[in-house]
């Protein structure tokens, strides 16, 4: 995983722990913000970004090649 996006992950953890409210707004931000951490931790996810963006230059992939 990219070092932004372990960065990225530690912001929404966080914001997740601040919100818990239990209004019905709190709740479905936490959720959001729950499945976005759920989505960038899936196995593959940096693979499927990279093949979607053929115009940006990965250091790791050129330093492989």
């Amino acid at each position: 995983m990219l070092p932004t996006h372990v960065l990225a992950r530690d912001h929404l953890q966080r914001a997740a722990a601040i919100l818990h409210g239990a209004d019905s707004r709190t709740r479905q931000l936490r959720h959001i913000i729950e499945r976005t951490i759920t989505l960038m931790d899936q196995p593959g996810a940096e693979a499927s970004m990279r093949s979607n963006n053929n115009n940006i230059l990965y250091f790791s992939s050129f330093r492989e090649r």
